[in-house]
């Protein structure tokens, strides 16, 4: 008798899990889909474990949408998650980009992408923008060499590396359309949406109260109407400019209270007054950095 409750609870995956709950915001069908690889992971370790199956799962993955969407925050997780499983040695997270792998001249991509390869063994290698390897329209351009190598990496340290590649997903399709050898090896595609206003204010209420600071009533309307004006501007990255928004709040709310001067209770050091979010450059014609 295989006791799978008890299989769960050992490899304290329920806390993994709830932990990525507590973490994101939003994104349910994201989550829904990472428990179930979760559970189908633990069923093939079980199969395993019981003689029924001796290949390896796939496990490399592909993870589509816009900047500041989860994608590296759920990549993370899912590499303990991995490691808890027994899958991954380490159970760490890598994250790369082209300019990391890519060399500019003979004989510079090869050692570049060694060692980040090399670094990521035992966990997990996330690319970001992953299509930025591709270049055809670039007869001298090294990315096909890192491309190779890392299809070579992904079939020879499948027991003891996980790739997962990142970009918008429009962009994903056309790589995997050009670069067949990375589709074959994908086993699990998930996308990750916008966030909606609602979920943005959301986003922005959890990081505040993560940071020990606050918005007043005055200064949560201010940000709804920053975040309604903001989210129609070109390069809005969901929480990653959320996340930004907050870092120049608290910069204009600092300067406020120095300028201020005197005596001030301690509340003050926390609250965002809907001042320093109107001086933003947002309210101006001026796009937001």
């Amino acid at each position: 008798m295989i006791d799978i409750a008890q299989a769960w609870r050992d490899s304290n995956l329920e806390a993994l899990l709830d932990e990525l709950d507590r973490e994101l915001v939003g994104l349910q069908a994201v989550k829904t889909r990472i428990r179930e690889i979760t559970a189908l992971l633990l069923i093939a370790r079980l199969r395993e474990q019981a003689g029924l199956s001796t290949e390896r799962p796939t496990l490399h993955m592909c993870f589509t949408g816009g900047p500041g969407t989860g994608k590296t925050t759920v990549a993370m997780r899912m590499a303990r998650i991995l490691h808890a499983l027994g899958y991954l040695r380490k159970g760490h997270l890598v994250v790369a980009t082209r300019d990391d792998l890519v060399g500019q001249y003979v004989g510079h991509t090869a050692p570049k992408t060694k060692e980040v390869i090399k670094k990521a063994m035992g966990g997990v290698l996330f690319i970001d923008e992953a299509y930025y390897l591709y270049r055809p329209e670039n007869e001298r351009d090294y990315g096909q060499e890192a491309i190779e190598m890392l299809l070579q990496a992904m079939e020879n340290h499948r027991d003891d590396l996980v790739v997962i590649l990142a970009g918008y997903k429009d962009r994903m399709e056309v790589f995997f359309q050009a670069n067949p050898g990375f589709h074959s090896r994908i086993a699990h595609h998930i996308h990750f949406p916008d966030y909606t206003l609602e979920e943005l204010l959301a986003i922005a209420e959890l990081m505040l109260r993560q940071q020990h600071y606050f918005f007043d009533e005055r200064a949560r309307i201010a940000f709804r109407e920053y975040l309604e004006r903001r989210m129609q501007q070109p390069h809005f990255s969901n929480a990653r400019s959320v996340r930004n928004a907050i870092d120049r709040f608290k910069l204009r709310q600092a300067n406020r209270l120095v300028r201020q001067g005197g005596t001030v209770p301690v509340e003050e050091l926390s609250r965002i007054d809907a001042e320093d979010i109107y001086a933003s450059s947002v309210f101006q014609k001026a796009v937001s950095a």
